[in-house]
């Protein structure tokens, strides 16, 4: 198991996504059973959907 920021994971996979990112979803930990070296693309991908979810669901909450 790996923890990593969400940063992390878009600075290696897609730095252009850092722009349209709030600091709190990149400063998001994020759990990875097999570590930065097992991803995909598509796994990144996936991951930060779930986060743009989770903070908005969040924010609806507060």
């Amino acid at each position: 198991m790996e923890t990593v920021t969400l940063s992390r994971l878009v600075k290696e996979f897609a730095p252009e996504w850092r722009e349209v990112l709030s600091k709190d979803e990149l400063d998001s930990l994020i759990v990875l059973r097999d570590g930065v070296s097992a991803l995909e693309p598509e796994d990144v991908l996936e991951i930060v959907q779930h986060s743009i979810c989770e903070h908005q669901h969040n924010k609806l909450l507060n």
